[in-house]
């Protein structure tokens, strides 16, 4: 029998786990569709706030969420505190960069591949080094075969979300597609876990490290507070066609305000006086009378 358990509290982590991973997804198809609709600055920020829901909320902490369900018969198990924050900072970075390149290129099929892979190979690079956080009085081994699947699913799902981050337009399809997202996202993090396997130590020594609990408290406090902070930005916020509306009237106001080197030949400044027309005296020539 082996000493693994994915599913300690039964089917409470992985409910939880899917749960935040679609709000997470949701919250940045959202973010990033008001960034298509914004410019400079602005586009940025939304893309930033699109990274953070998306690789922080809907990844990083579905995946710490569904960890607590984990448990190995024998030992306990704690946390390496750098690692597991090294793991979330990725998840974030790679997310981001998929992002930003997608929406530079929104028509390039290579962008959306090159951020695809990107994108996949980091978050999948962010499960692993979340797996090797763990500290456990056991020898951790990986199934070779199961590691590549859950790459390739990890790949192909960045590759559509970021597909979906250009395209998905309405509340219908946006919620349809963050679902979608979410089971992808659970589906590479447990064909993850289901390729490990452990070899027990015969020692008493203590583990080193954080226990799952002491994240819990402020993940979950953190995270309410960013998701409720998220929603008020998008709600307060017009939306991409009144963003672009605003776009195309700012456009046409400056091509119909005149330009001083557009201004016709004939017309005068605005504080040029008119020239005098010129009246003869009777010290002209042809007014004296001689």
């Amino acid at each position: 029998m082996s000493p693994i358990d994915h599913f300690a509290y039964g089917l409470v982590t992985p409910v939880a786990s899917y749960i935040m991973s679609s709000t997470g997804s949701l919250l940045g198809l959202l973010f990033a569709a008001r960034a298509r609709g914004a410019e400079g600055s602005s586009r940025a920020l939304w893309l930033g706030g699109a990274a953070l829901s998306i690789g922080g909320t809907g990844i990083w902490v579905m995946h710490f969420i569904a960890m607590m369900g984990f448990d190995v018969m024998g030992t306990s198990i704690r946390y390496d505190v750098p690692l597991t924050v090294a793991s979330a900072l990725l998840a974030i970075v790679v997310v981001g960069a998929g992002l930003f390149l997608v929406s530079h290129r929104e028509n390039s099929t290579g962008a959306l591949l090159a951020g695809g892979l990107l994108t996949g190979l980091g978050v999948a690079g962010m499960h692993y080094l979340g797996m090797a956080a763990m500290n456990m009085s056991a020898h951790v081994s990986y199934d070779p075969l199961l590691v590549g699947l859950s790459l390739i699913i990890a790949v192909v799902a960045a590759t559509v979300a970021l597909w979906f981050s250009v395209r998905v337009r309405g509340a219908l399809a946006t919620t349809g597609a963050a679902l979608l997202m979410g089971f992808a996202v659970n589906g590479m993090h447990y064909t993850g876990m289901f390729a490990i396997g452990v070899e027990l130590h015969d020692t008493s020594a203590p583990t080193s490290g954080a226990q799952g609990m002491d994240f819990m408290l402020p993940l979950l406090v953190g995270i309410s507070m960013l998701s409720l902070g998220l929603l008020l930005a998008i709600f307060l916020s017009p939306s991409e066609e009144e963003m672009r509306e605003d776009a195309r009237l700012l456009s046409q106001l400056r091509r119909d305000r005149p330009s001083e080197n557009t201004r016709p030949a004939g017309s005068m400044e605005p504080h040029a006086r008119p020239a005098r027309r010129h009246e003869p005296s009777l010290f002209d020539d042809h007014g004296s009378g001689h």
